[in-house]
């Protein structure tokens, strides 16, 4: 395995040894590095055209299907961002059409803000090219392998999560 270090490709083993910081644990170095590829990765194995919704949309989007409508406040929570930064986002997916701000159905004082139909089918065809491009990768995996992997990626987000203290709804 080489890795890119200090601008020169280099074999893993002696990256490690030339590092100037402190040796950790050599698979959180690896899951570190492999997670950071895996995060540019995912943007390549799907189409380039237009009308992809941005990183922002499709991560908000998926919370308000997984949750129901959500406030400012709420997204805030559970995001764990700043309110204006959660304006910027929220205004540019309203401008989209991709969410529509609504009373709260609970009868609450705030308003907010609801997948729309256009939202629903962005979201879907963002994710169908999201699992065909991971189809592709995972051809040659077998079942087992498959299962194993994303058995092993939930326990990730699951640990992530509960440290963090914002659990992300799940089935």
């Amino acid at each position: 395995m080489v890795y890119l270090y200090r601008e020169v490709a280099v074999p893993a083993e002696e990256a490690y040894r030339s590092r100037r910081e402190p040796r950790v644990d050599m698979p959180v170095d690896r899951i570190e590095f492999e997670t950071m590829l895996l995060g540019r990765h995912m943007s390549l194995l799907t189409s380039r055209g237009g009308g992809r919704l941005d990183r922002s949309a499709y991560i908000l989007l998926s919370r308000i299907r997984a949750q129901g409508p959500m406030s400012i406040g709420q997204l805030r929570d559970a995001f764990g961002l700043d309110t204006s930064t959660l304006n910027r986002q929220t205004a540019a997916m309203l401008r989209a059409g991709v969410v529509d701000r609504i009373p709260d159905p609970d009868g609450g004082i705030a308003r907010k803000f609801a997948i729309t139909a256009e939202g629903e089918r962005r979201l879907d065809k963002d994710r169908a090219e999201n699992r065909e491009g991971l189809q592709r990768v995972l051809a040659d995996w077998t079942p087992e392998e498959a299962a194993r992997f994303a058995d092993d990626l939930a326990r990730l987000n699951r640990d992530i999560e509960r440290l963090d203290g914002r659990p992300w709804p799940r089935d």
